[in-house]
């Protein structure tokens, strides 16, 4: 008889992340230091989780003094367990130093982010954008080819210190895990 599947998630955490491949060959650029973001259409949770409203990227990360953090998937390990709730304690110490907005975006649709922000308990502490297309994640060249593990296309984990539109820090993940784009490690950062 045939077997019951691994599960998705213990492939992400375990032995089958090589699966994964971080960037596909022939792809645009990845952003870098001094560029300015690209100006897309993100979808911004509102009311708790409960609505969702179009707004471009410029608009939401292009004034002012903005962190951006990009975990591969809502409700995914590590960003569920880790990235997300790490942002969401250390939101006023990193508005302290500074920062007028602190930002996630995954590519996911922006009924998942609403769930994942209610789950989250993220309230007003970190604006949750979804990226439903992939069209920024495309833009600022950080896909993630997660088909292997049944994910299709997914930003890469990152985390990116944004003035006025340009991006003046890049704490792209070098593997698996959460290291450089950890919230401790953008404090340290700022």
């Amino acid at each position: 008889g045939v077997g019951a599947p691994t599960p998705v998630w213990g492939m992400l955490a375990g032995s089958c992340l090589h699966r994964i491949r971080i960037s596909a060959p022939g792809g645009p650029m990845t952003i870098a230091v001094g560029d300015r973001i690209p100006d897309v259409e993100l979808w911004q949770v509102t009311e708790n989780g409960e609505g969702f409203a179009p707004v471009k990227a410029a608009t939401v990360l292009g004034k002012g003094k903005v962190v951006l953090f990009a975990v591969p998937g809502a409700f995914t390990p590590t960003c569920s367990d880790h990235h997300l709730p790490g942002f969401v304690m250390r939101a006023d110490e990193i508005l302290a130093k500074g920062v007028d907005t602190v930002a996630c975006v995954s590519v996911n649709d922006p009924f998942v982010m609403g769930a994942w922000a209610r789950d989250q308990n993220v309230f007003d502490s970190v604006v949750m954008l979804a990226d439903g297309n992939g069209e920024f994640t495309r833009a600022v060249g950080l896909e993630m080819d997660g088909t292997g593990v049944g994910l299709g296309t997914r930003s890469q984990r990152y985390a990116a210190i944004i003035e006025d539109g340009v991006v003046t820090a890049l704490f792209v993940e070098p593997e698996r895990g959460l290291t450089v784009s950890s919230a401790e490690s953008i404090l340290s950062a700022l």
